[in-house]
């Protein structure tokens, strides 16, 4: 498996990886957008943003670089900077299929993505995955499984996926929504000729959604990579919008509330990769003092009590405007 390039790793922050949701496309839902990113949101402005992050990311130690077919160009962006590197042969690359980007580089449109696992899509979107990424492409995933997605039962799918496999992909899936541990155990039971199709997972876990957690530690357990997205919930718990027991334990550690975010997740036994989903290079930065950030027990407890029941959660997500 190409993780085993990360397993071999030995810098610090060898276990954060670089997620390109945000720098992608010019609208997300992610809080601080206008801060961030400013007016200029022009294709040409965010592949010189994206290409700054991976060079800032790489150069501190990130291995882990993860795009998707519906992150507006960033498939395109990584490619680019992947064909201006050659020398950069010590990185994995993973993206998703399954949502289409249906924007055309607007923040205000109606509908930015339209989501279909069919066996269709998956042809569609793996030809222009390859076209960009071509054998830099360590991983593919299937993009927000939940409990209803055919993905789970097609057959059809699921030959494919296992083709894809025998070729040298590694196979994944990502989950979202309130029922994530469902669709886990859901996932870690197919199989095609008797094998486990998915070798990765990747998942919505933070100081305010942990209810993966039990699952997550079953997919390590079977063997799984496992991928964790939105550590930071969607700037929720980055200032100015961290709870104030976030806050205070950040003050406590002389680091900022990202900081301490990310480390609770990366304390997790069973967290192999945690995704930073910086919009900055100086965010970046700060997202990477994670590595270094030792909590007490007292301070996990107390950062414990944040935790949201999931159905609270993902209604809040789902009412974050994108930006």
């Amino acid at each position: 498996m190409p993780f085993a390039r990360l397993a071999a790793a030995t810098t610090p922050t060898c276990h954060i990886g670089l997620g390109l949701a945000a720098v992608g496309r010019p609208g997300y839902i992610n809080l601080g957008r206008d801060r961030d990113l400013g007016a200029d949101r022009s294709v040409e402005a965010l592949r010189e943003r994206t290409h700054d992050l991976l060079d800032a990311a790489y150069a501190q130690g990130v291995r882990y670089f993860d795009a998707a077919r519906s992150y507006g160009r960033s498939e395109e962006f990584l490619a680019g900077w992947l064909r201006d590197r050659p020398d950069v042969d010590d990185v994995v690359v993973g993206s998703k299929w399954g949502y289409t980007y249906t924007a055309d580089w607007s923040t205000d449109a109606e509908k930015h993505e339209v989501k279909d696992h069919g066996v269709a899509t998956y042809e569609r979107q793996r030809a222009e995955t390859d076209a960009l990424l071509g054998d830099r492409l360590d991983l593919y995933q299937i993009h927000s499984l939940t409990p209803d997605s055919p993905a789970l039962t097609d057959e059809e799918l699921h030959a494919r996926l296992a083709e894809a496999a025998a070729q040298g992909s590694t196979v994944g899936f990502s989950t979202s929504g309130p029922a994530q541990a469902e669709t886990i155990r859901a996932a870690l039971a197919v199989t095609v000729d008797g094998e486990p199709l998915f070798r990765t997972v990747q998942s919505t876990y933070n100081a305010l959604e942990t209810s993966a957690g039990p699952a997550l530690a079953e997919a390590h357990e079977a063997g799984l990579t496992v991928i964790v997205k939105e550590g930071m919930a969607n700037g929720r718990l980055a200032e100015p919008h961290a709870p104030h027991i976030l806050k205070a334990v950040a003050e406590e550690t002389a680091l900022g509330c990202d900081a301490v975010a990310l480390a609770l997740v990366l304390r997790q036994p069973w967290a192999g990769v945690v995704l930073s989903g910086a919009a900055t290079v100086n965010q970046l930065g700060s997202n990477l003092h994670a590595a270094v950030v030792d909590l007490d027990d007292d301070q996990v407890a107390r950062l414990g009590a944040l935790a949201e029941d999931p159905h609270t959660y993902w209604e809040h997500r789902g009412q974050l405007p994108w930006h």
